[in-house]
C-alpha cells in the first residue's frame, strides 16, 4: 500500500469515528474557536502518523511547549487570582456586558483552556516519543494522555515498580496494571540516560502543572457562570456549562452551534486497547454525563441528552443577547425538560376490557302467522328422517349402500328404539290429514264392493269361495262379519256427524 493510500484509509477511519461530528471547514463552524475545538477534541492523535512531528530529537520540552512560560498565560492566571475571591451580581454590571473587564477575562480564560489542551497533546507526544525507547508498548496499553504522563513519571527507568505500587493503583485500573507489569517484563526497550530521564521528568511536571491550571480556570469560570450564562447554568449546572462553553470557545461561539454538535462537546474517542472500553460510549459528551441526564434510566439517556442539548442551545442564545438575566427562561426550559422526563417514565395506562360494539345490521323481519307456521310444519323434519338420523349407542351400524360410505338407516326398520322411554312425537311437526280428506277416506271405506285388499287392508289370501262339508263349494262374503260390526259402530261413532240416537232427558 502506498503512502497516499494509507493516508486516505486513516482519514476514512477518522470520519467513521466522528460521523456525527462538528462542521467541516468552510461551513458555519469555521471560526477560530470551533477550529481550536476540533484540534482539542481530536488532538494530535487524529493526525496520521506519517504527518506527525517527531519530537524524539528535541532537546527539551520548553523548546516545543511555550505556553506555560508565555506572558499571556501568566497575566490571565494572575487576574483569575485577583477575581476568584470576589462575588459579583448582575446588578454590578453597567452598560453592555462585553465591555465588563471580568467578562473579557472569562472569555480569554475559556480560550486559554483550548490552548492548554493543545499544549498537553504536544507534551504527550514528546513524552511518548522519548519514552518509547524504554517501554514502547506502554503507548497502546495506556491510551489516556494524562494517565500515560503520570505512569511515565512514576516508572522511569525502573519498570519493576509496577508490582504493588500504591501510586500506580491510583492512576490505572488493576487489570491495566497487570498487563503493564507482564508486558514490562518482556519488553525489548533499552535503558534511558540521565539527561533523557531529566527531560521526561520536566515534561511530566509541565503537563501536570498545565492540567492543574486548566482545572483552576474551570473552577473560576464555574463560579462566574451565574453572571455570564444564568439560563444555561440552571439547566445543566455551572460545572457542565463552564466545560461546554470552554470547549466551544466562548458564549458567542456556543450560541452559534447547532444542538446536534452541542451534544458532542467533550466526547471521548473510543479506544480498542486494554480490557474494558465499554465505559467509553460513542457520541456522548459532557451533556450526556451531567446530573440531569444521568438521573434517568440507561435506556432513556440518549434521548434525554438530545432534548437537553436542544434546550441548552436555546438558553445559550438567550444568554448571548443578555436577556432574562434572572434566569426565568432557564427555569421554564428546565421545567419543560422535567415534565417530559416524567411523561417518558410514567407507566402505560391500564387496558380496559371494552364490550363489543353493537352490530350494524339490524334484526331481520321474520314473517309470522298461520301461513308461516304451516310452512315450518311442512318443511320440518319428519318422523322417518328423525328415525334415520337416530343411532343406537355402542352398536356398529351396517352401511346401507357400500361398506366404505358410512351411511346407515339409523332406527328405521328396527323393532325397538333402544331407549327406556319412547321418544315423544312433536305434534307441531307431525304430518296431519285435513278434515275433507278424512271424510273422503271414510266414505270410501263405507262403500260395498269394488274395494281392493289394499284399500280396506284385508288379507290377501281371503276369498269369496268357501268349502263346506255339506254343500261343497259355496260363495260367501269374507267381510260379512266385519261389515256388520262396522254398520253397528257407524250408528254410534261417526266422523261425519254427531250421535244418531241420543236419549233426551226430560226437564223437571
Amino acid at each position: 500500500m502506498s503512502l497516499a493510500d494509507e493516508l486516505l484509509a486513516d482519514l476514512e477511519e477518522a470520519r467513521d469515528e466522528g460521523e456525527d461530528g462538528l462542521y467541516p471547514e468552510g461551513e458555519e463552524g469555521d471560526s477560530d474557536g470551533e477550529r481550536s475545538q476540533g484540534r482539542m477534541e481530536g488532538g494530535l492523535e487524529d493526525i496520521p502518523e506519517e504527518m506527525e512531528v517527531d519530537y524524539s530529537k528535541a532537546e527539551s520540552v520548553a523548546s516545543i511547549a511555550k505556553l506555560r512560560n508565555s506572558k499571556q498565560f501568566s497575566d490571565i492566571m494572575e487576574k483569575i487570582s485577583e477575581y476568584i475571591g470576589k462575588q459579583r451580581k448582575n446588578s454590578d454590571v453597567s452598560g453592555p456586558v462585553e465591555a465588563d473587564p471580568e467578562y473579557r477575562l472569562i472569555v480569554a480564560a475559556n480560550n486559554l483552556t483550548v490552548e492548554v489542551d493543545n499544549e498537553l497533546n504536544i507534551i504527550h507526544k514528546f513524552t511518548r516519543d522519548k519514552y518509547s525507547k524504554r517501554f514502547p508498548e506502554l503507548e497502546s496499553l495506556v491510551p489516556d494522555s494524562l494517565d500515560y504522563i503520570r505512569t511515565v513519571k512514576e516508572l522511569g527507568n525502573n519498570l519493576e515498580k509496577c508490582k504493588n505500587n500504591e501510586t500506580l493503583q491510583q492512576i490505572l485500573t488493576n487489570a491495566t496494571i497487570m498487563v503493564v507489569s507482564v508486558t514490562a517484563s518482556t519488553t525489548q526497550g533499552s535503558q534511558l540516560s540521565e539527561d533523557e530521564l531529566k527531560q521526561l521528568e520536566e515534561a511530566c511536571d509541565m503537563a501536570l502543572e498545565l492540567n492543574q491550571s486548566k482545572h483552576r480556570i474551570y473552577e473560576y469560570v464555574e463560579s462566574r457562570m451565574s453572571f455570564i450564562a444564568p439560563n444555561l447554568s440552571i439547566i445543566v449546572g455551572a460545572s457542565t456549562a463552564a466545560k461546554i462553553m470552554g470547549i466551544a470557545g466562548g458564549l458567542t461561539n456556543l450560541s452559534k452551534m447547532p444542538a446536534c454538535n452541542l451534544m458532542l462537546l467533550g466526547a471521548q474517542r473510543k479506544t480498542l486497547s486494554g480490557f474494558s472500553s465499554t465505559s467509553l460510549l460513542p457520541h456522548t459528551g459532557y451533556i450526556y454525563h451531567c446530573d440531569v441526564v444521568q438521573s434517568l434510566p440507561p435506556d432513556l439517556r440518549r434521548k434525554a441528552a438530545r432534548l437537553v442539548a436542544a434546550k441548552c442551545t436555546l438558553a445559550s442564545r438567550v444568554d448571548s443577547f443578555h436577556e432574562s438575566s434572572d434566569g426565568k427562561v432557564g427555569y421554564d426550559l428546565k421545567e419543560e425538560i422535567e415534565r417530559k422526563f416524567d411523561k417518558w417514565q410514567e407507566p402505560p395506562p391500564v387496558k380496559q376490557v371494552k364490550p363489543l360494539p353493537a352490530p350494524l345490521d339490524g334484526q331481520r323481519k321474520k314473517r309470522g302467522g298461520r301461513r308461516y307456521r304451516k310452512m315450518k310444519e311442512r318443511l320440518g323434519l319428519t318422523e322417518i328422517r328423525k328415525h334415520a338420523n337416530r343411532m343406537t349407542f355402542a352398536e356398529i351400524e351396517d352401511d346401507a349402500y357400500q361398506e366404505d360410505l358410512g351411511f346407515s338407516l339409523g332406527q328405521l326398520g328396527k323393532s325397538g328404539s333402544g331407549r327406556v322411554r319412547q321418544a315423544q312425537v312433536n305434534e307441531a311437526t307431525k304430518a296431519r290429514i285435513s278434515k275433507s280428506l278424512q271424510r273422503t277416506l271414510q266414505k270410501q271405506s263405507m262403500t260395498y264392493g269394488g274395494k281392493s285388499t289394499v284399500r280396506d287392508r284385508s288379507s290377501g289370501t281371503s276369498s269369496s269361495v268357501a268349502f263346506t262339508p255339506l254343500q261343497g263349494l259355496e260363495i260367501v262374503n269374507p267381510q260379512a262379519a266385519e261389515k256388520k260390526v262396522a254398520e253397528a259402530n257407524q250408528k254410534y261413532f261417526s266422523n261425519m256427524a254427531e250421535f244418531l240416537k241420543v236419549k233426551k232427558e226430560s226437564k223437571m
